[in-house]
């Protein structure tokens, strides 16, 4: 372990991380832990750094070990859908690994990031020759598949964009939200054009519904710190 100049302490072994989780790719047997460490590249990026891109031949998987991504599609006119938010924990690049086809997506950091890095080789020959590997290797291509439902759900039958909006502040209450005096309070990692990308609509509209919301008292932001006021008033614009 080394010190924090990103702001956490840095694992430079799988063997003494302590951030190990039960949705964490990496909860394995302690011998299947010594081999993905052996294969296994560290390195930390800052906020902006690109993991991997769209229509990149596959050269192996991401570990998120610390951090966070946003996963996005392109047009051939350049417009931009953010498909997902990944969290510390998750594979990315994952399907292609598996099915040797190019990146879906592309990934970048959102925050200062440690990521371990696996070519796709060594990759497929230990998830061949570990069995939980592969029984994560399900959970997580799951995981991701209801994620992706969900996106669909949220984007293709919302009624409104202040309705996406609002789900989207309500996500990321219940995952990310700490109790605050007068309210929940979240990180605010995005800017109003990933949250236009984000819910599929303009960042003019992103903006002018924040200061609606600001102006009802249902929110406030303050620098990096989104505190919801009112969950109840954003509970009313989903109708899903």
């Amino acid at each position: 372990m080394r010190g924090a100049p990103y702001g956490f302490n840095l694992f430079e072994s799988c063997l003494t991380c302590t951030w190990r989780g039960e949705r964490f790719f990496c909860n394995l047997a302690p011998k299947s832990l010594r081999a993905l460490d052996a294969i296994a590249y560290m390195n930390v990026y800052p906020p902006g750094a690109v993991l991997l891109s769209e229509g990149q031949q596959s050269r192996g998987v991401f570990m998120l070990c610390r951090g966070s991504a946003k996963l996005s599609i392109s047009s051939g006119d350049g417009k931009t859908l953010i498909t997902r938010i990944a969290e510390q924990g998750e594979v990315l690049g994952l399907t292609s690994a598996l099915s040797g086809n190019a990146y879906k997506t592309t990934a970048e950091t959102l925050e200062p990031s440690q990521v371990n890095f696996i070519r796709r080789d060594d990759f497929l020959r230990f998830v061949d020759q570990h069995h939980d590997a592969c029984a994560n290797v399900s959970k997580l291509l799951t995981h991701e598949c209801e994620l992706d439902a969900d996106a669909i759900r949220t984007l293709g039958l919302s009624h409104s964009a202040a309705e996406k909006l609002a789900h989207l502040m309500l996500s990321w209450c219940d995952e990310h939200g700490k109790p605050a005096e007068n309210g929940t309070r979240v990180q605010l990692l995005m800017t109003h054009e990933d949250i236009s990308q984000l819910i599929g609509t303009s960042r003019e509209t992103v903006t002018r519904l924040l200061k609606e919301f600001r102006s009802k008292g249902i929110l406030s932001i303050h620098g990096s710190n989104l505190t919801v006021h009112n969950r109840a008033a954003l509970e009313a614009l989903v109708l899903l």
